[in-house]
């Protein structure tokens, strides 16, 4: 199995640093389109007759295609200012958390779970682009959790309970529309491969070494294991280094 280090020394050149960033500007432009086009949203939808009659646009266009259907007014442009605005912000937090490439990973497996899910699954969800701004703003709320929003530009709320919020409206629609839910999990499977599923593996992990250390006294340990949280007191047997990130490995985890 490829690591992710070196995948990034393989491929670290295609990063695309601020990507979230520059698709909320797309997202506004073509809400700005639509003042000319009013019909922007039908000619970028996907379509799955239309893309194999040669319309390979929509393949990608669709990401956008849901940003101009509300019309053009002061209330939608001043949402647009807002979306880049979070989106700018939450680009550049991922990115000092996980650096460029990782970040651009993430991206890139959200849109490609899209396409999938609207190719290969009955139902095509209308405005799906959107589900990579939600799939971000999920992963930004599992690793910065305390972070203060100011809703309604007044009540400082901090982002996890914002997210709580997102979870269960996101758990009715599932629940109301049980036919989306494979189309939800592809949607949300960056989410869950980069940040979900490692913090539920933190969480455990965390109760573990509370409960060994509510059992009694143990060894401390000197050595642990970034990637599997391993010691030099629970596997004498193992060898740890320290990479180049600054974080310790065992030498089953340590980056090629």
């Amino acid at each position: 199995m490829i690591s992710l280090g070196r995948l990034e020394r393989r491929l670290g050149g295609l990063s695309f640093p601020g990507f979230l960033r520059y698709y909320a500007m797309m997202h506004a432009l073509v809400y700005m389109l639509q003042w000319v086009r009013p019909d922007i949203g039908e000619l970028l939808e996907f379509d799955r007759s239309k893309i194999f009659a040669g319309e390979i646009w929509r393949v990608l266009t669709f990401l956008f295609a849901s940003s101009g259907t509300g019309g053009i007014g002061g209330l939608g442009l001043m949402m647009m200012v807002f979306l880049v605005m979070i989106a700018s912000m939450m680009s550049a937090a991922l990115e000092d958390a996980w650096g460029a490439f990782k970040t651009t990973l993430f991206h890139a497996v959200g849109i490609l779970a899209l396409i999938m899910a609207n190719f290969f699954l009955p139902e095509v969800l209308p405005g799906s682009g959107f589900l990579l701004y939600s799939a971000s703003f999920f992963a930004f709320a599992t690793l910065f959790p305390k972070v203060e929003f100011l809703l309604f530009f007044i009540f400082p709320v901090q982002v996890r309970f914002l997210a709580w919020i997102q979870a269960a409206v996101l758990a009715l629609t599932v629940a109301t529309h049980i036919g989306l839910t494979p189309y939800f999990l592809l949607g949300y499977a960056n989410f869950l491969i980069f940040a979900g599923i490692p913090a539920m593996r933190g969480t455990a992990a965390g109760q573990k070494r509370r409960l060994a250390r509510e059992s009694g006294p143990v060894d401390e340990a000197f050595h642990t294991c970034r990637a599997c949280d391993r010691t030099d007191v629970t596997h004498r047997e193992l060898d740890f280094r320290v990479d180049r990130d600054g974080h310790e490995y065992c030498q089953d985890h340590l980056p090629e």
